[in-house]
């Protein structure tokens, strides 16, 4: 696969320019590697029995196993990214408004990311060899070696991922195996917790922290040459890294009973380990973060020159970062990133059940400036997730999966009840 100018952002991909599906799982194993990963196995494990935790990291993978096998399949059939499936679904009207909600998103996070890896790398420098330097550098050099990742293209970022995921499986066998060296698993399964987190917001926690990265899996599915594949794709960095990884976050967390997990690798000697995670996990999400972003907008203004436009939004997101205020938009961030679920389940009933043709050989010819129904439908399903996520109302105890069920069934129900009338 080569580097393309446009990245196929408005057009599918041609079978020209597909791989292999194992290529396309080492990115989203990446993803799975990153720290924001680890730290949510933390997280749960704080608030939770070890016996507990494991079940809810075992039902929040399977949830996003399911809804990643379904979004990357409809990449990966349909070969457009996430932000062409919004424009057919949404109308290229509506879908402007989803793309640029989504272009915030992103943008924000790679921001925030950019936050995150500068203070840890500001730690581990200090606590590891008595360095101290100040964030700015980190932040800026961080910035500009992403956006290179990202102005090379896809095939970049797939590279880097082929590379450095075998460093990361040794991390996280070296977190897992330091862990059990302090404790062993059937010790730990026998404590009990003072507190016991609720299920479901354990749950919501461990789908809320990868839903973003699964609804818009289409972008790295649409290179896989079948469907089949792209659900050995999201088997493999769901189903099995991810529960890994955050099973080893909070085996850790528990083993030491320290909620820091650069602190625990420390403590465990595995100082290089933290560095591995944090440099090079973030690299390749913030690379994807990035791209995504660039797709988002070039789909919407496709006039924009490609390596401009990430040049642009990558200097974007690293000023933000380096002028720090992205303290004050991580709240803006979370409401923002509510818009993404109920997005799936609309693009997934309109594929499935209603208009595949669509998205096929009468993608061209069915395409509309504006569709109500799906429109209403996603901004009721957003709704709900929002309400969730205030504790108003709960459907299935898990605030994303209420918001994609309720769209997905109400934009079924408009499109019946539309049809019936015409």
């Amino acid at each position: 696969m080569e580097a393309e100018s446009s990245e196929f952002a408005t057009e599918p991909v041609p079978d020209e320019s597909t791989v292999g599906w194992f290529r396309v799982a080492l990115v989203a194993a990446m993803v799975a590697f990153s720290l924001p990963t680890f730290l949510t196995g933390v997280e749960v494990a704080v608030g939770s029995s070890p016996r507990r935790t494991l079940e809810i990291l075992a039902v929040g993978t399977l949830l996003l196993t399911l809804i990643g096998c379904v979004t990357a399949s409809i990449g990966a059939s349909t070969r457009l990214s996430s932000y062409m499936l919004n424009r057919i679904a949404f109308g290229s009207n509506g879908a402007a408004l989803v793309n640029l909600a989504f272009a915030l998103s992103l943008l924000g996070w790679f921001g925030v990311n950019i936050d995150l890896f500068s203070g840890a790398v500001q730690r581990l420098l200090i606590e590891l060899f008595e360095v101290s330097i100040p964030a700015w550098p980190i932040e800026l050099f961080a910035g500009a070696v992403m956006t290179i990742t990202t102005v090379i293209g896809f095939r970049a970022i797939n590279v880097l991922s082929m590379l450095l995921v075998p460093v990361l499986v040794v991390v996280t066998a070296q977190l897992i195996l330091g862990s059990l060296e302090v404790e062993s698993l059937g010790a730990m399964l026998q404590r009990e917790s003072a507190t016991e987190m609720n299920f479901g917001d354990g749950v919501s926690a461990v789908v809320g922290a990868v839903i973003v990265g699964a609804v818009i899996l289409p972008d790295i599915t649409r290179f896989v040459r079948h469907w089949s594949g792209a659900v050995l794709v999201v088997l493999i960095s769901y189903l099995v890294i991810e529960f890994i990884v955050t099973s080893a976050g909070g085996l850790a967390a528990t083993a030491l009973e320290d909620e820091d997990l650069l602190n625990i690798m420390i403590t465990l000697g595995i100082g290089w380990a933290a560095f591995a995670i944090v440099i090079f996990g973030s690299w390749v999400l913030n690379s994807l973060n990035l791209y995504s972003t660039m797709l988002s907008v070039e789909s919407t203004a496709p006039r924009f020159n490609n390596t401009v436009l990430v040049v642009v939004l990558g200097s974007l997101g690293t000023l933000a970062a380096f002028l720090n205020i992205l303290d004050h938009f991580l709240s803006f961030l979370f409401y923002l990133a509510i818009v993404f679920v109920p997005v799936s389940g609309v693009i997934a009933v309109d594929y499935l059940i209603l208009r595949r043709s669509a998205y096929h050989s009468e993608r061209i010819t069915r395409q509309e400036s504006f569709r109500p129904d799906a429109v209403f439908s996603w901004a009721l399903g957003a709704c709900v997730s929002l309400v969730g996520s205030w504790g108003w109302i709960s459907l299935s105890g898990i605030a994303a999966i209420d918001a994609m069920l309720v769209a997905a069934l109400a934009y079924f129900l408009l499109a019946r009840i539309r049809g019936a009338r015409q």
